[in-house]
């Protein structure tokens, strides 16, 4: 049965697990991300490296689309793709975006902005080879956002991969690989009671990195 209107409008969370300090909070971001994603991933949260991307195309249409997070390091977040997809093209023409994560059981949301690269062709080898079969499989097999026929195309692509690549091993295929979005900015945001949330910016500077406590 459908929400009706008003049920909709009365959904709503108090949120009333902990706060966020700047005494709780490590100088460094990135070490900080660190510490609530290995806190997610021992809360058993399925998929806690799953992220919201932003992107722009070029009529200045925003997009989003859920993708996971494979490397997070200094450098800043790093995934992986068909360089031949939507995305791809997005980044391609404007290389900026945004990342959302969200891990509801904890309350807790980190937003990340900045400007996107390609991973080198040696890292984007390195994580392809550390894939699973079928998976190394699918990325041969997949036209990313391409228009298919019907359900049997994709898994029709997939068999005669299968049979290709039968015995031996699998390499990367040159229209895949990573991007890496080196953040600007990056806020934490602590869900609180009465919708008077905790959100800590920090933004890069020369001198490093500044942190400003932000109204909810």
């Amino acid at each position: 049965m459908a929400l009706t209107p008003q049920k909709l409008a009365d959904l709503r969370q108090d949120y009333s697990l902990r706060g966020l300090d700047l005494c709780d909070i490590d100088p460094d971001p990135i070490v900080q991300f660190q510490r609530w994603l290995a806190e997610a991933h021992s809360n058993d949260l399925i998929e806690p490296n799953a992220m919201t991307l932003a992107t722009v195309d070029a009529t200045g249409q925003p997009w989003s689309r859920t993708v996971l997070l494979k490397v997070c390091d200094v450098r800043g977040f790093a995934f992986f793709t068909n360089y031949m997809g939507t995305k791809a093209s997005h980044l391609e023409a404007e290389p900026r975006a945004a990342l959302t994560f969200w891990w509801s059981a904890m309350e807790r949301q980190v937003n990340v902005t900045g400007r996107v690269h390609k991973t080198s062709r040696e890292e984007s080898e390195a994580y392809f080879t550390s894939r699973p079969l079928a998976s190394q499989l699918g990325a041969w097999a997949s036209p990313q956002s391409s228009t298919l026929a019907n359900r049997e195309e994709l898994e029709l692509s997939f068999e005669q991969q299968k049979k290709r690549f039968e015995g031996l091993s699998i390499p990367c295929p040159e229209q895949w690989g990573g991007f890496r979005l080196a953040p600007e900015r990056i806020e934490f945001w602590q869900g609180r009671r009465s919708r008077l949330h905790d959100r800590l910016r920090f933004e890069r500077a020369p001198e490093g990195w500044t942190i400003t406590r932000l109204a909810p």
